[in-house]
């Protein structure tokens, strides 16, 4: 067995969920398994080990723990990219596509600096439209969005290769198909 094999078997997958005809990817149980969470980890930040990181940052909501194992393993801060609202001090924003309309998304204003090496992580890429928001929102702060990781991505959708098209190298640890 692959590597690959051996993170996919952490993953439950649940049908019908959150409706009829698609087949949720759930990472808890990847989360859940030490040496899956461990391995996963180790695997996203492995092409960028020994390169300087200033900056991790992650998107809510599985992002922020993936995103903050992340950062600690690259001595790097991390960063939250949230939903509209949550965030207590002065902010930029900008609105995405979602597969049903526009949601927007946001970070603290001050917390990247123009220059700075920052990864983008969460824990799937599907369609690609919350990624593509945040490589956005990274540069129109200045920041270098050295690469986009995810623990799963389901190609059929074309997001990874949204965020290819925009010259952000993406790292994925396993594929499924279908939604």
């Amino acid at each position: 067995m692959t590597l690959e094999d051996d993170l996919k078997a952490t993953v439950r997958a649940i049908q019908d969920y959150p409706k009829p005809g698609i087949v949720f990817r759930d990472i808890t149980t990847l989360l859940g398994n030490a040496w899956a969470f461990r391995r996963a980890v180790d695997e996203l930040v492995q092409p960028w080990a020994g390169s300087k990181i200033d900056k991790v940052a992650g998107m809510e909501a599985r992002g922020f723990i993936l995103g903050g194992a992340v950062a600690h393993q690259v001595s790097a801060g991390f960063v939250p990219i949230r939903k509209k609202g949550k965030l207590p001090h002065t902010t930029v924003r900008i609105a995405y596509s979602l597969e049903y309309g526009l949601d927007e998304m946001e970070m603290h204003a001050d917390a990247i600096k123009p220059g700075e090496r920052v990864i983008l992580i969460d824990d799937l890429i599907a369609t690609g439209g919350t990624a593509e928001g945040a490589v956005k929102l990274l540069r129109q702060i200045g920041a270098d969005v050295v690469a986009a990781c995810f623990i799963i991505d389901l190609p059929e959708l074309g997001g990874a290769a949204k965020l290819r098209a925009m010259d952000v190298p993406v790292r994925t640890l396993m594929t499924f198909d279908g939604h």
